[in-house]
């Protein structure tokens, strides 16, 4: 199936590892030049770009710190230096602190919301001033979390309110921006076998895993070709929606 998309470029935040790196693996396949986004992990990083270099793929890393507003702004204008154009935004980077709610320092709460929520804002837009200042179509994914639904259960309120924020920026966002050909959609994950997870899951795994009606905790392989899927011409006419792809945590 031709999805359309080679020869685009597409920035993925948080892309060296996890499903950051599996979406930046699985659009490189699909021909898209990728900006590959991290913060601190810069081995990780060039690892990623070596495998996509290594298959032939058009691959650059950017380190910017996303809780800082001049790095998202920065993170735009170079990829644009590299690639002069932009077609795609996939807003994957996020952290998951842990505190019970009578814990959590306002300097945490702020961390969290700047890092999960504020930065898809500034990204976001600056994207969209791109592609209307070029008369340009574009697509973005907003990765979000069933816990923007359903909250927190275990001491993670701060991280549950900034995905629920994405949600109703993604649909605000899309109503802006659907008669400019921009398509702006988000998908909602479960429990994902990635590094921010990996000390929860290696504590208390079957907690976890009877959590998910289909039994099994996803592979960030299966999140990545979803999200290729929707900033994929085969989803032109989805904007505004939020996919499950929770294993059955959501079920909306």
């Amino acid at each position: 199936m031709d999805l359309g998309l080679n020869g685009k470029t597409a920035i993925v935040t948080g892309g060296s590892r996890g499903v950051g790196r599996a979406t930046a693996l699985s659009l490189a396949e699909e021909g898209v030049n990728v900006v590959l986004n991290y913060n601190r992990s810069i081995k990780d990083a060039n690892e990623t770009a070596a495998l996509i270099k290594e298959k032939n793929g058009h691959c650059v890393t950017i380190q910017a710190d996303l809780s800082n507003p001049e790095d998202c702004k920065r993170l735009m204008d170079e990829t644009i230096e590299y690639f002069d154009h932009v077609d795609i935004l996939v807003n994957n980077a996020g952290i998951w602190p842990k505190n019970w709610v009578t814990d959590i320092t306002l300097e945490e709460w702020e961390h969290t919301m700047k890092v999960n929520l504020t930065s898809v804002f500034l990204t976001c837009q600056s994207f969209v001033i791109h592609l209307k200042e070029r008369n340009q179509r574009g697509k973005i994914a907003n990765v979000t979390s069933q816990a923007a639904f359903n909250g927190s259960t275990t001491g993670h309120a701060h991280y549950a309110a900034s995905k629920a924020g994405i949600v109703n920026f993604t649909v605000s966002l899309a109503r802006e921006v659907a008669k400019d050909g921009i398509n702006v959609n988000a998908l909602a994950l479960g429990i994902v076998e990635t590094d921010m997870i990996q000390a929860a899951l290696d504590k208390n795994r079957s907690y976890y895993e009877n959590r998910i009606p289909i039994g099994r905790i996803a592979q960030p392989e299966e999140i990545a070709d979803i999200i290729t899927f929707l900033v994929s011409n085969k989803a032109d006419y989805m904007t505004g929606a939020t996919l499950d792809a929770t294993g059955g945590m959501l079920m909306r």
